[in-house]
């Protein structure tokens, strides 16, 4: 099923989707990794021996506080050097 809706997006979001060629697709799809980040998240700290269980989360829900802007911004400026392939950099990697 598809249903049309009407959102208002920030301008350099407007912009990024003008190019797309399917822009509803690609709404879709960065929604749906929204969606799935905590099944991903959850798969990675099992995968170190650590299980997430539904009491955890309860537990633990909405005690840590929100990442502020320059947060957020560190977490992309990462995210963008791990997509490039240069980091970690052996000089940030803890002996």
């Amino acid at each position: 099923m598809t249903k049309r809706v009407t959102v208002s997006l920030p301008d350099d979001i407007a912009a990024y989707l003008e190019g797309e060629e399917n822009a509803s697709a690609a709404v879709a799809d960065a929604l749906r990794a929204r969606l799935d980040r905590a099944a991903a998240t959850a798969a990675m700290l099992r995968a170190v021996g650590i299980e997430v269980t539904e009491e955890g989360v309860a537990r633990v829900h909405g005690k840590l506080p929100r990442l502020t802007a320059a947060q957020r911004a560190e977490n992309a400026r990462r995210r963008d050097l791990v997509a490039d392939g240069t980091w970690p950099a052996d000089s940030d990697v803890a002996a």
